[in-house]
């Protein structure tokens, strides 16, 4: 479905089952797992043996999962358990009603040191046509850890821009924090609202200007 090099396809069905059957999830789990997704295919491998990209030093495989959706939502939790099961990096692409959304999960090796990986967060595009999210995703790179690298940041859009040249680790936890910093905003524009005493309603705005600052600060 994507336009990658005819040498990554690998188009096998996935039963969804594999992912929730003989393993200890939970029964919400399992429901999600069952009444949200059609069905999964995996569509593509990319790899130093399918496609003409070095191997990387983090990176060693790039899988591409397509999930056919009952409905245009999917809740997080499934794409973490595939990450979980999966010691590889995965981008998804969920498909429903004729349009397509791409996921990704800033996934790195757990300090554990046993070949599993954790996922700090997932980016993902607006709902697109096939044409539009075959421009936006594209293989980018010299080594499987640049290609990765990209496919974040091609995902992610605005959120992991940047004028400096960070790497990706950076700008991940940037963005967190961005994140967190403007929940609390919100927060505290609600308190605003409901406060009467005035004095506490200036203290307040103030704190919402210096965390502001600080969010204007991780730009």
């Amino acid at each position: 479905m994507l336009n990658f090099p005819k040498s990554t396809e690998f188009d096998k069905r996935i039963p969804k089952q594999k992912f929730y059957e003989n393993m200890n999830i939970t029964a919400n789990l399992k429901r999600i797992f069952v009444e949200q997704i059609k069905g999964i295919s995996w569509t593509n491998k990319i790899a130093a043996s399918t496609i003409n990209v070095a191997d990387g030093q983090e990176v060693h495989e790039i899988e591409v999962f397509e999930i056919a959706l009952t409905d245009n939502n999917l809740d997080e939790a499934v794409l973490l358990q595939i990450d979980r099961e999966i010691p590889y990096h995965i981008v998804y692409v969920l498909s429903y009603d004729g349009k397509y959304q791409a996921w990704i999960g800033y996934k790195e090796k757990s300090i554990s040191g046993n070949n599993s990986f954790k996922v700090s967060t997932y980016y993902h595009t607006d709902w697109l046509s096939k044409d539009k999210l075959q421009d936006t995703l594209k293989i980018v790179g010299i080594t499987l850890d640049s290609v990765y690298e990209n496919f974040v940041k091609q995902v992610a859009g605005d959120r992991l821009q940047s004028d400096n040249s960070e790497d990706l680790k950076v700008l991940v936890e940037k963005d967190n924090r961005r994140k967190e910093i403007e929940k609390q905003i919100s927060v505290l524009r609600a308190k605003i609202r409901k406060e009467k005493q005035l004095n506490r309603q200036m203290e307040m705005n103030e704190e919402v200007k210096r965390l502001k600052r600080e969010v204007d600060d991780l730009c």
